[in-house]
């Protein structure tokens, strides 16, 4: 649950962060012909796009935070994803600019943003919702903070819900930003900037103590669980026969 609480929370700062990169898009939306209240839902309908996304990324994360687990390694992932957000936030900028994206993924991003510039020339619900999954594709390091958090639910429902969550916390800023953005200036994003390292910093204090295995409730709860619980089973003269768990 506490994970949970992060995501939105994380999302909801990080929205007022990520305004200088995905303000542009929401006020670029082709929704000037609209009224007022088409205007919202194509915006709401917009945002959903994104939130899709976030949530298939969970499904995917999610999955990779499970195989590790199954392996007994739940604990480990958890303090490692710690410490490299830990890391992340630390390192001086000069080093982490050094960890350039390969040719490959550089062109795939050169033709998503290709891709998410066409569509602003046509209008209609599908377009909109396609903007929106697409603009959840683009690099953002926020994003990437929030797919740790997937990893480390070690599930793939809860690391989809997680990511969802988190997408559905940017909804209030990014819903207000086509009809108030010009109100949101640079001081005031610049004090959420400073808020959002300190959150990060939070976020990562508590996977390294949930890897911990304290067995504090919801914070760092007790997991008995190793490798040698995988059962191996096989049928013996029609009997199904267990070890290395509890079942025989």
């Amino acid at each position: 649950m506490i994970l949970f609480w992060a995501a939105i929370s994380l999302g909801f700062l990080g929205s007022f962060h990520c305004v200088g990169m995905c303000g542009p898009i929401a006020l670029a939306l082709p929704i000037g012909q609209l009224n007022s209240v088409q205007r919202f839902f194509s915006v709401l309908l917009y945002n959903f796009g994104r939130m899709f996304t976030y949530a298939i990324f969970g499904l995917i994360f999610g999955a990779l935070g499970k195989s590790f687990a199954l392996f007994g390694y739940q604990q480990a992932l958890s303090i490692t994803l710690g410490i490299l957000i830990l890391l992340g936030l630390f390192l001086p900028k000069k080093i982490i600019s050094k960890w350039s994206i390969t040719s490959s993924i550089y062109t795939f991003f050169n033709k998503l943003k290709t891709k998410l510039s066409s569509l602003f020339s046509k209008e209609g619900k599908k377009t909109l919702f396609l903007i929106g999954i697409l603009n959840g594709l683009l690099p953002c390091g926020l994003v990437y903070m929030a797919v740790a958090g997937a990893i480390a639910t070690s599930d793939i429902l809860k690391g989809s819900i997680f990511m969802a969550v988190f997408g559905l916390g940017t909804f209030p800023v990014m819903i207000a930003l086509p009809y108030f953005g010009n109100r949101i200036n640079l001081t005031f994003r610049n004090k959420i900037r400073k808020v959002v390292p300190v959150f990060l910093g939070v976020m990562a204090v508590l996977l390294i103590v949930r890897g911990l295995n304290l067995g504090i409730p919801y914070l760092s709860p007790q997991h008995n669980f190793t490798k040698s619980e995988i059962p191996t089973c096989h049928t013996v003269a029609g009997n199904k026969i267990c070890w290395g768990s509890n079942h025989q």
